[in-house]
């Protein structure tokens, strides 16, 4: 399934700065970063299971929000690209 995961973290010390970091650094491990707080990501329901689990439980939930769109496996239709960066193919070759 291909879904799409923002975050707004609260920065406001330096724990809400550490949180922006393993925030980040986990949704690397998962999917692309499209803008600074906005990822792509194609997972298998276990998958999307153990990620949403890791980022719930880095995120304060008094402070910061995370959001979930979840665009299923037929997400071509969902997603249109314009200006710079060409956009991120998941289904494309990998190259190493």
């Amino acid at each position: 399934m291909y879904t799409l995961v923002t975050y707004d973290v609260s920065t406001m010390d330096n724990n809400g700065k550490k949180r922006l970091r393993h925030i980040a650094k986990a949704c690397l491990d998962y999917g692309q970063r499209v803008q600074n707080s906005v990822f792509e990501c194609k997972l298998d329901p276990a998958q999307f299971a153990t990620f949403k689990a890791r980022l719930l439980k880095i995120m304060d939930e008094e402070q910061d929000r995370l959001r979930f769109y979840n665009l299923g496996n037929n997400w071509h239709r969902r997603v249109e690209h314009y200006g710079t960066k060409k956009p991120y193919d998941v289904d494309g070759f990998l190259s190493v």
